[in-house]
């Protein structure tokens, strides 16, 4: 069947599949402890939430060089062990502190550090998967096969949440740190099959080495984002995005706090709402996505998203409730991970290989959280002016429509 639908090709099954696996793992661990992250941001303080949103941020300004660090220092054989490896000890670190760490104090800066974290790890872990994908298969694979290895982490996208909801009711929450260190562990067994299993179809000495250093620092895509125009567009759909992401986050924040006061309760409903959100995402990216760019062009593929958000802001600020918070997520997480997102990719195709690795490296990570901590400043300022939370989403809607516009011409300019 994967022969005829997706032109795997003899021999490339084992390559497919421990690839697949890793992707499924990493996926599993992280949204695993999605619904736990946002539980721990409502712990720490929903008041404060602009605040670790700026740590956050601060903490990109830290990792990324670390990690472009070790990038130029480290071959693969050795960077994703010591990455993932010192990964889940953090994890183990956090599992004690929940278990055995008494006092408020010490919960309270649990869980605010814990929130950070999280963003760390998914930039280590899921965008280090990434390029060593683009290290072990040629362009002309990846083309036909990483929509397949893809797969496996929407299964893994949708296998966190079941795992994460059911153990948030009948256990403590802390116990999905054990599954991610488990998790890491498996993915590097996953890699050691993929090196294990080369393709026979090519030469070994056109490949990158898993002990040659991979090399590049993320301080280069300062340039290139500063002399171009398709990039600092993008930079401005990344900005728009987060933006109202973390405008709607803000919401969803108070809207639970004030529904639920159970912190397993939260994390039940977080878990929910990523469960369904995944489910949505592959169904749609299997057969949606690839015929609306072909259809429509990407120019309406970008718009999609902030028009969903648009309509979803008004919603909310009409009807600031649980259920209209719930249903405008679901929508708009699914369009924006089965649609946007792949349609915001194909825009790196059209740029040369030093911008689409470094520039996009600092566009997915400082750019984007820096959108986090500027627009979780706005709200605690709205927020301070006496502004409800439905006039605080009407405040955003402008944003989303200038947003269309940005993607519309995106689309047209790539064509």
């Amino acid at each position: 069947m994967l022969h005829r639908v997706a032109d795997l090709r003899p021999g490339e099954g084992p390559r497919v599949l421990f690839a697949g696996l890793w992707c499924g793992c990493l996926l599993t661990a992280n949204y695993g402890i999605h619904p736990l992250r946002d539980a721990m941001g409502i712990a720490g303080g929903v008041r404060n939430l602009h605040w670790l949103f700026t740590a956050t941020f601060a903490a990109m300004l830290v990792a990324v060089p670390l990690f472009g660090l070790a990038v130029a220092k480290l071959g693969r054989a050795r960077l994703v062990p010591w990455v993932h490896r010192s990964l889940a000890l953090h994890a183990l670190a956090f599992f004690a502190l929940m278990q055995w760490g008494e006092g408020p104090a010490i919960e309270l800066w649990t869980a605010r550090v814990f929130f950070v974290w999280t963003s760390v790890f998914n930039l280590f872990a899921i965008s280090l998967f990434w390029s060593v994908m683009a290290d072990l298969f040629v362009a002309s694979d990846a083309k036909r096969l990483f929509g397949l290895i893809s797969v496996g982490g929407s299964i893994g996208a949708l296998l966190g949440p079941l795992l994460g909801g059911a153990l948030a009711l009948w256990a403590d929450p802390s116990w999905l740190l054990l599954l991610v260190a488990l998790a890491l562990e498996l993915s590097l067994g996953c890699l050691r099959a993929l090196h294990a299993n080369r393709d026979p179809g090519h030469d070994p000495s056109q490949a990158p080495s898993e002990d040659e250093a991979i090399g590049g620092s993320p301080f280069a895509g300062i340039r290139e984002l500063l002399r171009s125009p398709a990039l600092l567009g993008i930079c401005v759909y990344v900005l728009l995005l987060t933006a109202s992401s973390t405008a709607v986050y803000f919401v969803q924040a108070q809207i639970v706090e004030r529904e639920f006061v159970d912190e397993g309760e939260r994390t039940a409903l977080f878990a929910s709402v990523d469960f369904a959100v995944n489910a949505l995402t592959l169904i749609v990216q299997a057969l949606l996505a690839g015929r609306l760019i072909r259809r429509f062009g990407l120019g309406v593929a970008l718009a999609l998203l902030p028009m969903v958000t648009l309509v979803g802001l008004l919603a909310l600020a009409c009807a600031p409730l649980l259920a209209t918070l719930v249903g405008m997520q679901v929508i708009r997480r699914a369009c924006q991970y089965g649609v946007a997102k792949p349609a915001r990719e194909v825009l790196f195709t059209a740029l040369d290989r030093s911008e689409r690795y470094k520039a996009k490296s600092l566009i997915d990570t400082v750019v984007y959280r820096g959108g986090d901590a500027l627009t979780g400043w706005a709200f605690a300022g709205l927020t301070a002016l006496g502004l409800g939370l439905g006039g605080i989403a009407l405040v955003f809607a402008p944003l989303a429509a200038g947003w269309i516009a940005v993607g519309l011409w995106l689309g047209r300019e790539r064509q």
